[in-house]
This record gives C-alpha cells, structure tokens and sequence, in this order.
C-alpha cells in the first residue's frame, strides 16, 4: 500500500476518531486536547502514544514516513475494528458508501449506534477532563521510580540498556516508550530492573516509562554519528554505506550502480537514503542558525519519478523539514516548520520543484521566529514560527534513490559549527 493510499485512509479514520470525541474542529484542539486523547486512547487500545504521534496522524506535526503496522492497528481498534486491514476492508462495502467505516455488526443500528457512540464518548471524555487524578492512575504515583538509558558503544546499530525500578508502583507491568514511534513500545515487567533496545538510526529520542497511561519518568537518549553516515532506510534493518560508497568525486552521496547493486533493484521509487551527522552543535540553537548546502538528486527519471530531497534539521525539542522535488512532483510535497505542517495538496509549492540537471542551492534561516527558505540565490518562502527546535543535534539529507551533496554549511552570524566541501 502506498503512502498516498494510507492518507486516504487516515483520512477516513480521522473522521471516525472525531465523530467518536465529539470535540468539534480538530484544528482547533489544542495540546491539551491530544494529552487528553493519548489517555483515553490508551484505555481503549492498551496503546500509549505519544502527543506527537497523535499530532502527526492528524497533520499538526511533521510524518516523513507513513505510519508502521503496530500503529495502524491500534488506531483500527480506538474505532472499534480488529485491526487496520479489517477497517480498510469496511471501507470497500457496498452498504457503507454513504457512512463509512461502520463496524459490519453495526450497519443495522447505524443511526442509533452512532448516537450511542457520542454519548459514550461524551461521557468518557467528561470523566477524563473531571474526575481526580488518583482514579485516572491508579498506580501508586507518590512511590520512587528510577529510570535512566546508557548506550553500549558510540557505533550503529547501538544498543541501549535500561536500567528502571518500578517497583513501588504496584502494578505487574509497565510501557517503554523509546521513541515516538508507537512500534517501539514494549509492556516491560514492573518485577525486574533492566531492558535493552536496539536503534538502527541516529538522532536525539526521549524514552519515557509509562503507566497506567502516565508518563512517571523520561530519560534522553542520544544517538550520535561519526560524522556523516550514509544509511538506505528499510524495515525491519536499515543497510549502511560505508566510505567507499558515499565518498564521490567532489562529493558526499551514493550513485545508482551503487545503490541498484544494495537493494536488488533499479527503480528508487519510496527508496530513501539518508545522510546524516549528529552531534553536539554546542552553543547552536534552532531560533537562530543558518544552513547552506549544495546538492542534487542524480537519479534518472525512469529510476526515480519525482527524485524528491528531504532535509531535516534535527533538535532536542522538534524537527524541521523541507523537501524538494522534480518540477511534476510538488503537489505530493509537505513540509514542517516546526510549528506548521503544511502540504502541497493545499498550498502551493511549485518554489520547491527543481531542476536536478545542475546542482541547487540551497538555504534555509531562522531568526527572530521566522522561517525563510531560498533556491539558487532566490526567496522562496517565509513564514513566522510559534516554536523552535531547541538545540541543534543534528542534520539529515534524504534522497529518493541516487543523490550527491556538494558542501554543507551551519552556523549563525557569530560561529560556524560545520563547514564540510566534499
């Protein structure tokens, strides 16, 4: 199933979600409204998300990949189905093209099951907002909960050992939350006192320790780089490049051999590969940097349709994203400001299509809360920002199939961190 195909049916999910809630304009809602919703979707799924997994299945925050299956099927149960596949089939039915997604052994009962259904989501979400916090948790919340990661070695893949007592809580298990992917949420024993996880990619990651559908503690785990690495991004176990592979003439990337000959295929269609460097940028904060890089998509056409270039900017507390892509291919673009996402289905993005016969030059500014965006010497977009970052940890370059990055540059008007001509 494509990615374009799983947006539909989010879509259609979403809608069923907020006729659930009742909750008026989702654009509306507010991160209190998500906080609420992560607990009342645990208590119908055994499923934590986090706000931003909930913010992200509903636009409000940056999703550069579709949502895994784990995450599919809890949803699928919040609107009372099995699984995702069994939702995505309700879909298809005759019966059910003026309402869709009712649950089959309802389709009798559909105006009186969905009133009963608001009703009840009415009631739950009044009994969340109102009754006392000790019956929302019922953990002992007052008992010392100890909680911390430590990396086995400063290479990827990287294992992380945590070491956790939960053991005043008074419950049998408890949720490991190592990042805001929902798939990487384990039920862990309250009894013991130590799990270990893998992570296949770098980047900055708050794990949390959950109960009851409460965050009781979190602890940061920072996945750093050797400067920069090359990784083809894949489920389950990511491929990485080695030097040979990304050290070009005159540049850092991979070329189409090189990447056909790793993936067993000569079509990079949903093929990303990432370039990334995290680290401590110290002194670099996401309210005020600058960043500068060459670069190009140097896949062919019939290798690669829209040749699309993803550049995040990584924080402590959030993320940018920007993408370019082939001319054609600028309505299937969306970014994320660090505040906004914003999509080319309903803004328009043609600034961001490029001509990847020559190499682009790219830049991107914060300063003063506002965003700007310049191609080959040209503004190309400018937006206000109502958050920032956080400090700067890192950068990642994404390319649909082949690409090359020429040089990259970061820092404000006072330092320079980094300053790499390949």
């Amino acid at each position: 199933m494509t990615i374009q195909e799983k947006d539909i049916y989010l879509s259609q999910w979403r809608k069923l979600a907020e006729d659930k809630l009742d909750w008026g304009n989702s654009a509306e809602w507010t991160d209190s409204d998500f906080e609420k919703l992560a607990g009342i979707v645990f208590d119908k799924t055994g499923t934590m998300f986090s706000v931003t997994t909930l913010k992200r299945v509903w636009g409000r925050v940056r999703y550069d990949s579709s949502p895994n299956a784990v995450t599919l099927d809890a949803l699928a149960k919040f609107v009372d189905f099995d699984n995702w596949r069994t939702f995505k089939n309700s879909l298809h039915k005759p019966q059910q093209t003026e309402e869709v997604a009712k649950p089959q052994h309802k389709k009798h009962f559909a105006l009186i099951g969905k009133l009963v259904l608001v009703a009840i989501a009415a009631g739950i979400v009044i009994a969340w907002a109102y009754k006392p916090d000790k019956q929302v948790v019922k953990v002992a919340t007052n008992a010392p909960v100890k909680f911390e990661g430590r990396k086995v070695t400063d290479n990827l893949p990287n294992s992380v050992v945590f070491n956790y007592d939960a053991s005043g809580l008074g419950v049998d298990s408890i949720t490991l939350q190592q990042s805001w992917d929902a798939s990487r949420n384990e039920k862990i024993s309250a009894k013991l006192k130590e799990h270990t996880s893998i992570y296949y990619y770098p980047g900055y990651f708050n794990a949390k320790l959950i109960a009851n559908g409460k965050v009781l503690k979190e602890s940061p785990v920072f996945i750093k780089t050797k400067g920069w690495i090359g990784i083809i991004e894949k489920q389950p176990t990511p491929t990485y490049l080695n030097a040979a592979d990304i050290h070009l003439p005159g540049a850092l990337g991979v070329n189409s051999i090189t990447l056909a000959q790793k993936i067993g295929s000569t079509v990079f269609n949903d093929q990303l590969v990432s370039f990334s460097n995290v680290r401590e940028f110290k002194g670099l904060n996401g309210g005020d940097f600058t960043l500068e890089t060459t670069l190009r998509n140097t896949s062919k056409p019939d290798e690669s349709s829209c040749r699309r270039v993803i550049i995040y900017i990584l924080g402590k507390q959030n993320t940018i994203i920007i993408p370019l892509a082939d001319k054609g291919c600028i309505s299937a673009l969306s970014m994320y400001t660090s505040s906004e996402w914003i999509n080319g289905k309903n803004r328009d993005l043609s600034a961001f299509g490029c001509d990847f016969n020559t190499f682009q030059q790219f830049k991107c500014t914060v300063k003063n809360m506002k965003l700007e965006v310049s191609l080959n010497g040209k503004q190309i977009f400018t937006t206000p920002i109502t958050q920032t970052i956080g400090d700067i940890v890192g950068l990642s370059i994404g390319f649909e199939g082949a690409g090359e990055i020429r040089s990259v540059k970061l820092g404000n008007s006072t330092q320079t961190l980094l300053n790499n001509n390949f």
